[in-house]
């Protein structure tokens, strides 16, 4: 009899949350009739009576209304209904924050039964904090998670508090395949990608007049890269104080791993299992770093020091380039600084690194076809045009991100479009096969390198053997995308 009963309440409450996700998402619309009695009691194998008894609940609560003879439809919104509440939850370092509010804003303007409350989270611990959160069950019905959050949660296996998804009408053809690959997992797409960004250089475009570097394309290999990082820095002052620097080195994992890529190095074997950082292309990248700073003087020592010194550098006009995202560039906004976007050097090879950030879904929601309703429309043309429109970062529709007509000088960099030749040779950390304990590793060592107290070949070294030491005693822990 428990199990009878049981099985009943799993069938009522799916009816349910069903029938009403389908009036809140949109599903159905202000004005629609809802399937006959019968036929949604052949449906979800329930009887009439509790089908009547649904929709009385969705009577009073005022979703919708029966007309006689006719049977039930949706009502139309009227002031006075309450607002079913899904949780947004966004971290605390995003640039889109400011945005959001328009985005959400309009979701409502469609969705008249639903409101969007959105929490901001600490970035600190954010995937943990997630995970737990949901695993309690207070967690948010949405959430976004960028490429670093995945890895944080495949390779701390708290990715199974999600809800796998794949919108209809948002595909990989329609946007950016490489962006979809980031967040699967056996096949699955567990979040969808919203907007992304590949690292290229940024430039001081009054710095590059005044040392007399022109040409839509000045930096084609590292050899022009050191040219010009040269002619626009600075000579010593009497106290020996260099002023302005060519170039601005950042030890971020998300930037110094490009020069890398640049050289045809690699940071695994072809098979994932084995680290082969050690790899004498790879040495010469980091080699190539190191003399930026010490060699030729042409960026400054202590940018090792953080992740984000380079960008403060710049924004200072004390360095004419930088690795930088097209997130970070939404900081120039109002700045007196004239500036510009090229793509990344190369010497063996082109490539760089590829950031990027998505919406997942809460598993334990009980408004999944809300949540669905939510991401479906952030990927749509008039959310993913806020996007574009209010900033540097690029939309994930295809469509919108290259659409020229909504670029603005006061906003985008003259060769804001730079990012789609770019695409074709960036890479995601997942793609290369960088996991963040790789990551923790590699930051572990180079530290030593950055402040020139080690050899690129013996750093490369100790981090190919801690690296191939770890996945043995581990196991390989590989997840398939």
């Amino acid at each position: 009899m428990l199990r009878r009963r049981n099985l009943f309440q799993e069938r009522y409450n799916h009816f349910l949350h069903e029938l009403k996700n389908e009036i809140l998402s949109g599903g159905l619309q202000p004005g629609e009739f809802i399937l006959p009695e019968n036929t949604l009691s052949e449906k979800y194998q329930i009887s009439r009576v509790s089908v009547r008894k649904v929709l009385a609940q969705l009577v009073d609560e005022g979703l919708i209304e029966k007309i006689a003879g006719k049977g039930n439809r949706v009502k139309p919104p009227v002031e006075e209904i309450v607002r079913q509440t899904i949780t947004l939850a966004w971290f605390s370092q995003s640039y889109e924050q400011e945005l959001l509010g328009t985005i959400i804003r309009q979701y409502e303007a469609v969705h008249p039964y639903v409101k969007i409350e959105l929490v901001i989270l600490p970035s600190e611990q954010y995937t943990t904090k997630l995970a737990d959160m949901i695993e309690q069950g207070s967690g948010p019905d949405v959430f976004f998670i960028s490429d670093t959050h995945i890895r944080d949660m495949i390779e701390n296996k708290r990715y199974d508090v999600i809800e796998p998804y794949e919108p209809a009408k948002f595909t990989p053809e329609l946007s950016y395949g490489k962006l979809f690959d980031i967040f699967k997992v056996d096949g699955k797409q567990l979040s969808v990608p919203i907007h992304f960004s590949p690292i290229v250089i940024c430039y001081n475009k009054t710095m590059f007049k005044q040392a007399g570097i022109t040409g839509d394309d000045p930096l084609r290999t590292w050899n022009d890269l050191l040219d010009a990082a040269k002619k626009c820095t600075a000579e010593p002052n009497e106290d020996g104080m260099i002023d302005q620097y060519g170039f601005c080195f950042s030890s971020s994992t998300n930037r110094w791993p490009s020069f890398i890529l640049q050289n045809g190095g690699r940071f695994k074997s072809d098979d994932g299992k084995r680290s082969v950082f050690g790899d004498a292309r790879n040495v010469e990248a980091l080699q190539f770093c190191n003399d930026l700073m010490y060699k030729h003087q042409v960026s400054p020592i202590y940018s090792h020091a953080s992740s984000y010194l380079a960008e403060q550098v710049f924004k200072k006009k004390r360095c004419a380039m930088m690795l930088s995202t097209y997130y970070f560039m939404n900081e120039f906004r109002g700045m007196d600084l004239s500036w510009d976007v090229l793509p990344v050097p190369h010497n063996r090879e082109k490539g760089t690194l590829l950031l990027c950030g998505s919406l997942a879904i809460n598993k334990y929601s009980d408004k999944i076809k809300v949540a669905q309703s939510f991401i479906d429309f952030f990927v749509d043309e008039e959310a993913q045009t806020i996007l574009k429109r209010g900033g540097c970062t690029i939309p994930a529709l295809r469509s919108v991100a290259e659409d020229n007509s909504l670029l603005n000088p006061d906003i985008h960099p003259e060769h804001y479009n730079t990012f789609v030749d770019v695409m074709e040779y960036s890479y995601s950390h997942r793609a290369l096969g960088v996991t963040r304990a790789d990551v923790a590793i590699m930051d572990d060592e180079l530290n030593l390198l950055w402040a020139n107290m080690d050899t690129p070949e013996e750093v490369c070294r100790r981090i190919e053997e801690r690296m191939n030491k770890r996945s043995e005693s581990n196991g390989s822990g590989i997840v398939r995308a």
